[in-house]
């Protein structure tokens, strides 16, 4: 297996992986969702490189090991989305996109300028963007809501364990695999929600790249709705695994990496 490699791309924390074999021609970059960073894709950046695909992880800025902590309440969804373009061009080659959550709009928001051979969704924010998930919050949390909505820190939102076990993971997760996961939590942009709420949300009609898009079944952020819809917009049908929102984490990872690769060997890349 090989190593992974950790480097910094304009200040931006990218983990690497290379292919054990000889590279298919279109190396992937993995996007994470609100809360996370290239950690996240500690199953899928080997088990796509195993399979022949150079493997790429960013850390979005303000996450994990990029820089920007301190400017992080207030980064845009369009800042995200230079992040993802920078990384690209630093790639050399235009790579698959892979969006989890969150990522999966600013993966959105990028093609709407820039087309790429294929891009996969993985339970993310649904074109229509945040307001179910918000409502959802507000009658379930409202106090947690408030507090997040009041000091516009929404590390509230996720800073229990208890509080990310609900929102990301199944029930029988175990509970040092919880444990070692809300470690790595961190903040994430009070801005970002405002944009995914209304004010920068995505425009699927100006997309014109093929697009996988996948769901979770026990899903308590989107769901299979939402993600049916999201497929919709695209012009596909949505595919669900019987898991939860962090599909590459949960234990049934490995079934939703085949499905990828699955994909993306259908389309040659």
């Amino acid at each position: 297996m090989s190593q992974q490699i950790v480097k910094k791309i304009n200040k931006l924390e990218v983990i690497k992986q290379e292919s054990v074999s000889d590279p298919k021609p279109t190396p992937i970059l993995f996007i994470h969702g609100a809360w996370h960073g290239a950690w996240c894709w500690e199953n899928f950046l080997p088990y796509f490189a195993e399979r022949g695909y150079n493997s790429y992880a960013v850390s979005l800025r303000g996450h994990a090991g990029s820089e920007g902590h301190n400017k992080l309440r207030w980064s845009s969804v369009n800042d995200y989305v230079q992040d993802v373009a920078s990384v690209v061009d630093s790639i050399g080659v235009p790579p698959i996109l892979v969006g989890h959550s969150m990522g999966g709009a600013v993966v959105q928001k990028y093609l709407e300028k820039t087309d790429c051979k294929g891009a996969v969704l993985l339970a993310s924010v649904p074109p229509f963007g945040l307001i179910n998930f918000i409502l959802k919050l507000i009658l379930k949390h409202p106090l947690l809501y408030l507090k997040s909505v009041i000091t516009t820190n929404l590390y509230h939102v996720v800073s229990s364990e208890k509080l990310v076990k609900e929102f990301c993971f199944s029930e029988d997760i175990a509970p040092e695999k919880l444990s070692r996961y809300f470690k790595e939590i961190g903040g994430e942009s009070f801005r970002v929600l405002i944009d995914l709420l209304f004010l920068n949300l995505p425009n699927p009609r100006k997309v014109n790249t093929p697009i996988l898009v996948l769901g979770a079944e026990q899903d308590k952020i989107f769901t299979m709705s939402e993600v049916g819809k999201t497929a919709a917009a695209y012009n596909t049908t949505a595919e669900f695994f019987p898991i939860a929102h962090d599909m590459m984490l949960e234990e049934g990872w490995q079934g939703v990496a085949d499905r990828m690769i699955d994909w993306l060997q259908n389309r040659q890349t």
